[in-house]
């Protein structure tokens, strides 16, 4: 019954999420529904579970969604979203479109720039440039997932996204680790994903579907105002990536805090101030990056600059509790009785031989429970790492190989329609998933999945790390 409680609970959520639902709304009442099914106690599990995890992940995270909407919204206001649009196309032609905005997304997440962050950053250069190659707009979420939710988050050897950091503490190992596996399985989600969205907007063309009429937050048209230098408009793109990369790897670790932050008022546990230095280095670099896109072109975000702050602080809360109320989801579910049944079962898979299978099938489930890949990621190891170690230890399997087996499956099933990245970024681009989840799984669920195993077989077959 514990183990039914779980599955009724997740389909329900997966349903009204699909179904246009708030998961704010029904992320704790169907959690709620699996703790009564498992016989744990309702009220306790509300107040002591679910809402202590929903808000430290908002605290946590909700500065990155606030800025990163207000970035993204003064992008789009002082013309440099636009003018970016303009410049591509004009130089790679209409037909490359897709690929502007995939390279775009891949790029400031490699860089290491939050993954809300880049949704809310290139979602207005992204409309202005499917504007303005005709392409159908509701390709443009899986454009946007591709780049930033699949290869850059997970695969890419050296990616300082916190999908790839998470298995070092477990493995021993660092962020290059299996760089041929990572690479190939790079390779091999980009150009399916790109095949898929190009097919598409082919089939999509042919039948003479252009960008569509939109009005849910879509970006003010510029047309008659002066927009400036498409190099001036890479400036603050450029200048959080640069100033993120700058404090987190040479002005931060350099700087002994740790006398005055580890004391009260602060009490910032030692173990945990990396962590938080690399927070501020995000927070103040896309405080530059939005003083910087204000800056490079007054005379267009003259008298708007309040629209613009006003719009993202008020799609940010939506946002942030959109994600808060899924990890809230997910702590609840891997408190219940069931939960240890579905975690037994997922490490008994292909027992007798390598530890991979048995890992990417265990890290994508738990990630598709929680909604989350770091958070799914998180608990399979935390359940399973010690045992998949001394697996791969005794069947001759190396730890790099664990890591990034880990990394790429946290990537797979994890893009559920209750994901709280998928519900924000089709909130940031004014869609359903209705218009554009189809996209989405192919290029950031089934692709990454697929891959993985291919490339799983592959390594068993030619034995490459």
């Amino acid at each position: 019954m514990a183990v039914l409680g779980i599955i009724l609970s997740l389909a329900l959520l997966i349903y009204m999420a699909y179904r246009g639902f708030s998961v704010i709304f029904f992320a704790p009442v169907f959690a709620l529904l699996a703790a009564v099914l498992s016989g744990m106690a309702l009220m306790p599990t509300y107040t002591e579970v679910f809402l202590p995890n929903m808000a430290n992940y908002a605290k946590v995270y909700f500065p990155f969604f606030l800025l990163g909407a207000v970035f993204g919204k003064v992008m789009e206001e002082s013309g440099a979203a636009q003018s970016i649009a303009k410049a591509i196309v004009s130089k790679v032609g209409a037909k490359q479109a897709i690929l502007a905005v995939v390279l775009s997304a891949a790029i400031l997440t490699y860089g290491g720039v939050s993954l809300f962050v880049v949704a809310f950053a290139v979602y207005p250069f992204g409309a202005s440039l499917f504007r303005e190659a005709n392409v159908p707009k509701r390709l443009l979420p899986g454009a946007i997932a591709l780049g930033a939710f699949t290869f850059t988050m997970t695969a890419v050897p050296g990616t300082p996204q916190i999908q790839n950091a998470i298995p070092m503490k477990f493995f021993n190992t660092d962020l290059f680790a299996a760089p041929v596996y990572g690479t190939l399985a790079a390779i091999l989600i980009f150009g399916a994903g790109m095949l898929w969205l190009e097919y598409r907007k082919r089939k999509a063309q042919a039948a003479g579907e252009g960008y569509g009429r939109h009005t849910l937050n879509e970006p003010d048209s510029l047309e008659g105002k002066t927009l400036p230098n498409h190099w001036v408009a890479l400036i603050p793109l450029a200048s959080v990536l640069v100033i993120t990369l700058i404090l987190q790897k040479a002005v931060f670790p350099n700087w002994d805090i740790s006398s005055w932050v580890t004391q009260p008022p602060y009490s910032i546990p030692k173990a945990g101030i990396v962590g938080t230095m690399n927070n501020w280095a995000l927070i103040i670099a896309l405080v530059v990056g939005i003083l910087i896109a204000i800056a490079i072109n007054p005379r267009a975000i003259k008298g708007n600059v309040a629209k613009a702050i006003n719009a993202g602080a008020i799609g940010s809360l939506l946002a942030v509790m959109n994600t808060a109320s899924e990890v809230g989801y997910g702590n609840v579910i891997k408190t219940l009785p069931g939960f240890k049944t579905i975690s037994d079962a997922l490490l008994s898979i292909g027992h007798s031989g390598s530890p991979l299978p048995s890992e990417a099938v265990a890290v994508n489930v738990l990630a598709g429970i929680t909604g989350s890949a770091s958070g799914g990621m998180s608990i399979a190891l935390d359940a399973f790492g010690k045992q998949y170690l001394e697996w791969a230890n005794r069947v001759g399997v190396s730890p790099e190989l664990l890591h990034r087996v880990a990394s790429i499956a946290s990537g797979g099933m994890d893009t559920m329609p209750h994901n709280g990245a998928v519900i924000t970024l089709l909130g940031i681009v004014g869609l359903t998933h209705k218009d554009s989840y189809k996209d989405i799984f192919m290029v950031s669920l089934l692709i990454p999945v697929v891959s993985n195993f291919v490339i799983m077989l592959l390594q068993g077959i030619i034995g490459f790390i």
